[in-house]
């Protein structure tokens, strides 16, 4: 491989959100663990984007800034090529980040009171997104087939939600985060036939879309169809796929004009005018230069994923691994031991030293799982694995 997925970056006192997190849950945690839990890398940023962003430092000023035509034909290139998806510049909305541009389009779409279904178990934030607006929650649960490790949509429940004219909104999560699904295309027609045919509104959160397991194939919702692309808003980042959360850059694209002006106006009222200066150099050379190393990181992420799922079939087979189509979020099963989510979240942070995200976050489907990222050095999985082998052994849980 060309580049560095070795190398651990001790990031304690750099600010990062998910190592602080583990610090408060665990003062006492030893020295050279690193958390497992959100969804950014412990990895090295692509060194094209380093090193770019060292020389545009060298010959710019850091003032007020509007997306650059670098920046817009880079994402319709990358758009086109890896997705095969035909964007038209002027329907991009720039934000910075899709939690804020998602919960922002709920409100410019809906009113107080009205519904917005969710399929959980489901990335946290789309609950604080709903509740917070004074919106309505509406479930339209996973189904967890055991039998074979996977999960599917419930469409029949999906259609009598979908059925009640108060639910205007499907908040979709494709691919699916924490599950690790990455919808087949006739999956997609049933859920766009199903909300067209109930005019209810499809905002698609494909953050992680860049990311998908070699064998499977990602389709943008909106390319399902003409009436599904006048029907839907698509939240894209290079943040996932790059690393780059920080950089606070994200794109919606709507390409139906009057959505597009309604989520615009909102965006507006709260001053969401511009993007991180050095988010949209950083976005654009990800775009353009860092295909190869996107490609290298998913063959790395691959051999994780296989290490895990060995490991776990060796020595602790009585946690069930769900298989790992898209992102970079493994979801786990831990119900075999009998411990409820407190209990399970105290042994893991106390215990085993092994900081995940719970699955109970997800929602109370999620009880008894724990999402396991993936994005890291072998070595730091290898050495979280035997930690929790160990924790497990002393517990009397294991042989």
């Amino acid at each position: 491989m060309k580049y560095d997925f070795i190398t651990r970056v001790d990031r304690k006192e750099d600010g990062s959100g998910k190592w602080d997190e583990m610090y408060r849950k665990n003062p006492r945690t030893g020295s050279g663990v690193i958390p497992l839990s959100v969804a950014d890398m412990e990895l090295l940023n692509p060194p094209e984007i380093i090193q770019g962003l060292k020389a545009y430092l060298d010959n710019t000023v850091l003032g007020y800034t509007h997306p650059t035509s670098g920046y817009y034909q880079a994402i319709l290139g990358w758009m086109k090529k890896r997705h095969n998806w035909d964007v038209k510049e002027e329907w991009i909305l720039e934000a910075p980040g899709i939690v804020p541009a998602f919960s922002i389009a709920i409100k410019a779409l809906t009113r107080p009171g009205e519904g917005v279904i969710v399929q959980p178990p489901v990335y946290y934030p789309f609950f604080r997104a709903i509740s917070n607006n004074d919106r309505k929650l509406v479930v339209n649960p996973l189904i967890r087939d055991e039998a074979n490790l996977t999960y599917r949509i419930d469409f029949d429940d999906l259609e009598a939600k979908a059925k009640d004219p108060n639910n205007k909104l499907l908040l979709f999560c494709s691919p699916h985060n924490p599950v690790g699904r990455v919808w087949k295309e006739e999956e997609l027609r049933k859920v766009s036939e199903i909300c067209l045919r109930n005019n209810v509104l499809v905002l698609s959160d494909e953050i992680h879309f860049d990311i998908i397991l070699p064998g499977i194939k990602h389709t943008v919702y909106s390319t399902l169809s003409k009436d599904a692309e006048q029907h839907c808003v698509i939240f894209t980042a290079p943040s996932k796929t790059f690393n780059l959360a920080g950089m606070k850059t994200s794109n919606v694209i709507i390409p139906n004009k009057e959505i597009l002006e309604l989520v615009g106006k909102e965006f507006k009222l709260i001053s969401v005018a511009s993007i991180n200066k050095l988010g949209i150099k950083a976005c654009e050379i990800a775009y353009t230069r860092c295909g190869q190393w996107l490609d290298e990181f998913i063959l790395h992420l691959k051999k994780n994923c296989e290490l895990v799922k060995e490991y776990f079939s060796i020595n602790i087979p009585q946690v069930k691994i769900y298989p790992l189509e898209g992102t970079y979020l493994l979801w786990l099963d831990f119900r075999a031991f009998g411990m409820d989510a407190e209990a399970l979240e105290n042994f893991m942070t106390n215990e085993a030293q092994w900081f995940t995200n719970e699955g109970i976050m997800f929602g109370e489907e999620g009880a008894g799982f724990e999402r396991l990222n993936l994005a890291c050095p072998t070595e730091v999985l290898e050495e979280a694995l035997e930690r929790l082998r160990k924790a497990l052994t002393a517990r009397k849980l294991l042989p």
